[in-house]
């Protein structure tokens, strides 16, 4: 059991590399932060966001930092982007089973499915 992720860029047709994203826990007194971790080349992260010994189950929260990527790609959009963070949040009920988070991204819209 793992909780993973990576980002694909639908605009250009390739991973989306170095793209900033934090892990918040959802509480009941709000959001509790985790940590950061960055893209490699692949657009997927070097290690999961949680291993199993970490993960509970309960609510948590992905924040993609894609304003920023499209700033580096050479994206022209007025500020503020329409899309500046993308949050994804998701539960988590089986700590026997892996979660898989993969986000595909454009400037302008995003999807976000459970992978495998």
């Amino acid at each position: 059991m793992a909780i993973t992720t990576h980002v694909l860029d639908l605009t250009y047709g390739k991973p989306g590399s170095h793209i900033k994203i934090d892990l918040y826990q959802i509480t009941k007194n709000g959001k509790e932060y985790l940590k950061t971790v960055v893209t490699n080349q692949d657009g997927r992260i070097d290690e999961a966001m949680l291993t199993r010994e970490e993960v509970t189950t309960g609510e948590y929260e992905f924040l993609f930092h894609i304003g920023e990527y499209f700033r580096v790609q050479g994206i022209e959009q007025q500020e503020p982007y329409f899309l500046e963070f993308v949050p994804v949040r998701f539960g988590v009920q089986n700590l026997e089973s892996h979660y898989h988070i993969p986000l595909l991204i454009s400037p302008w819209g995003y999807q976000v499915y459970r992978g495998s």
